[in-house]
């Protein structure tokens, strides 16, 4: 399935897209925060509600969270997704 972007090119869009999806990639500190908890990978998974193999990959940043797991983090953590996830430096 083809999005409105794709089927009627908005200007600009192209240039934009490759700007968001450069070879950035995203840092977490969900192991951090999981480990000063004293979790398992498998109690974090059942608190947000995804695999405990969801949170290996989260943790190993093989997989970047859709936004709605990210604020599920930052409420099971009781911190702001900007506390958890951030964005490599570019450099």
């Amino acid at each position: 399935m083809e999005s409105l972007l794709d089927m009627n090119p908005v200007p600009g869009y192209l240039e934009l897209e490759s700007e968001l999806y450069m070879e950035r990639g995203v840092i977490n500190r969900v192991k951090e925060l999981r480990d000063a908890r004293g979790w398992t990978q498998e109690e974090l998974a059942q608190a947000t509600g995804v695999s405990r193999q969801s949170i290996n990959s989260i943790e190993r940043n093989r997989y970047v969270p859709s936004l709605a797991l990210a604020l599920t983090f930052a409420r099971v953590f009781g911190c702001g997704t900007d506390e958890i996830f951030d964005l490599e430096s570019e450099r």
